[in-house]
């Protein structure tokens, strides 16, 4: 009988272990058939946020910020890289007069971040057909580059 039966079991055990993985390596490593996957696009809806963060697609009207907003807005494009609708301008920057008369104006948003299952505008420009009839008081207004809200996953 041996004096140390188990060391010798444990040794013989560990040989035949590297034996048998090192049988199974491929010397030159892994090999992939056919073309590499490729990400799917992201799909699902394209919403703008409102000043409160509110989504919505394809508004009629929106509060872009707390002191600009557009409505009887009409949309050529939505969904892709910009988003364009002629719509009215108005704001408290501009009352009296563009309550009863909103400025009519061209919207761009533009900025389009993708989440997990849904994308939102990030940026509004508006532009108006006629500047001259702004008020001097829009001179403070921005119009260009508005950044909007956008949530948070």
């Amino acid at each position: 009988m041996s004096r140390h039966p188990f060391s010798v079991r444990a040794a013989c055990g560990a040989l035949l272990g590297v034996l048998l993985l090192s049988g199974c390596a491929e010397r030159e490593g892994l090999y992939v058939q056919g073309p590499a996957i490729k990400p799917s696009p992201a799909t699902g809806p394209v919403y703008v946020a409102d000043a409160m963060g509110q989504p919505l697609r394809r508004p009629t009207s929106v509060g872009l910020t707390e002191f600009t907003g557009l409505s009887d807005l009409r949309w050529g494009d939505w969904g892709g890289a910009t988003a364009r609708a002629t719509g009215k301008l108005s704001g408290n920057w501009c009352l009296p007069g563009c309550a009863e008369k909103p400025y009519d104006v061209t919207v761009t948003l533009s900025g389009l971040e993708k989440q997990e299952r849904v994308a939102y505008y990030r940026r509004a420009t508006i532009v108006p057909d006629r500047p001259e009839e702004l008020p001097p008081s829009a001179v403070k207004v921005q119009l260009q580059g508005i950044r909007l809200s956008v949530p948070a996953f």
